[in-house]
């Protein structure tokens, strides 16, 4: 159900876009971003810096979008999203902190080179999405970006989670009888 309450801008921007275009699309990713937050904030629960960091993101981005119109800044508000979590945990890494494993350790025990091989790969990951993204952004017609951006970028992602799982189940432990 997160998963879903995660993709809500992305979902409604998608379908806006494809209804209204371009800088309806934007207006309805800003306005469900504010829903989300304000939705957490109203059931008491605790918003994720992530989720505040894509808030400003969009509002930053999305807003240059409609008061410029021009889509040039919401094609770049992905890249800066991917590239501000791949960079927070570069330096985190640099400074000779695991934020991935800070944020999962309360879900699985690893030992520290996983960890390490865990840390960098979503650093890689986070990089390789952003450039992905410009890629397609400046290569292909908005049409094509808006489609990857629901459904490439999701699909990579899922993937990539998968993958993930796949190499870190060695490391999970039956649980005693």
């Amino acid at each position: 159900m997160k998963f879903l309450f995660d993709l809500f801008p992305v979902i409604l921007f998608f379908v806006a876009f494809k209804v209204a275009g371009i800088y309806v699309a934007t207006g309805v990713a800003i306005a469900a971003s504010f829903l989300q937050v304000g939705w957490l904030a109203l059931r008491g629960r605790r918003i994720d810096p992530m989720l505040w960091a894509s808030l400003a993101i969009i509002v930053v981005f999305g807003g240059a979008t409609l008061v410029l119109q021009n889509e040039t800044f919401i094609k770049w508000k992905p890249t800066v999203l991917y590239w501000l979590f791949g960079v927070v945990l570069l330096g985190g890494a640099l400074a000779g902190r695991n934020l991935i494993r800070v944020l999962l350790k309360e879900q699985i025990t690893l030992p520290e080179a996983a960890w390490n091989r865990l840390n960098w790969s979503w650093i890689v990951f986070f990089l390789s999405m952003g450039a992905a993204n410009l890629y397609v952004a400046f290569s292909f017609s908005t049409d094509t970006w808006v489609d990857f951006k629901l459904f490439g970028s999701m699909g990579l992602m899922l993937a990539f989670v998968l993958a993930q799982g796949a190499l870190l189940a060695k490391y999970v432990e039956e649980p005693k009888s």
